[in-house]
Parts: C-alpha cells; structure tokens; sequence
C-alpha cells in the first residue's frame, strides 16, 4: 500500500489540460474517472521525484563530508600557490 504524499481530502478545483485525443479515447475505455486516474499519476509523479530529489541532497552532502574530512587531513590542491 501506498502512502499519501498529499492532502486527499483538499478540494477539488478544475484545471485546464492539454491532452493527446486519440489517448484519452483509449483511456475512456478503461474508466469512467479519467480525474482520478491523472490524480493519481500525478501523486506518483510527486512522490517519485521527491525521493530522487532527496536522494540527490544525500549524495551532495555525503561528497560534501568526504571533501572536507580529505580537506581537513591533506589541505587543498591550492595551498602551495596561495598568495594569501
């Protein structure tokens, strides 16, 4: 089971959206609730990215941490050229 990455009890309010016709056709003939189906792609999209988005921060803090500790221990490339 997923979990809600929004408010599934916030209102609901049209949207205008540009959709391939031959597409939505197909779709019809699958559901009656073509709003729900992109509600929930569009949730899955949310949290989808989310979590790359989260999972990039934690690579970027993690080189980050390393760089300093590497810092830290053997100074920077630039220290013998330094004029400061």
């Amino acid at each position: 089971m997923k979990t809600a990455t929004f408010d599934g009890e916030a209102r609901k309010r049209p949207v205008n959206l540009t959709l391939n016709e031959d597409l939505v056709v197909q779709v019809r003939g699958l559901t009656n609730n073509l709003s729900g189906v992109v509600e929930s792609l569009l949730a899955d999209y949310v949290a989808h990215e989310r979590q790359q988005r989260m999972t990039k921060a934690r690579t970027l803090e993690t080189t980050i941490s390393m760089w300093n500790a590497f810092n830290a221990r053997h100074g920077s490339f630039a220290d013998e050229y330094s004029t400061l």
